[in-house]
């Protein structure tokens, strides 16, 4: 059998539930779109990371020439450096494709 509910009050209107003080209708002014990173400053830091992982992986293949970095650590970097050169040549082709498909359009 189910115990008997004791301890159970009347609860008050809406407005006095904890957190429905804070809540608003809906927002009176637009929100602010203008992005925080613009495209070309995003497409710079993705070419500069790509640029300094294919440095990072020439400079351990010296290295390693010398005799001062281990084997693993060369392969590990070289494909690390192919797969963001492979994803950066991707990256390139979408562009220019979407750019040639732009100019294609009739204004």
């Amino acid at each position: 059998m189910i115990p008997a509910l004791t301890s159970v009050g009347k609860t008050g209107p809406a407005s006095a539930l904890d957190g429905m003080a804070n809540i608003t209708g809906p927002a009176s002014k637009a929100p602010d779109v203008t992005p925080e990173v613009s495209f070309a400053s995003a497409l710079a830091a993705a070419t500069d990371n790509a640029v300094s992982t294919l440095r990072g992986a020439e400079t351990l293949s010296l290295k390693a020439l010398q005799g001062d970095v281990n084997t693993r650590e060369v392969v590990d970097a070289v494909m690390n450096a192919e797969q963001t050169l492979q994803a950066a040549i991707a990256i390139r082709d979408k562009i220019v494709s979407s750019y040639l498909e732009i100019s294609r359009m009739a204004i």
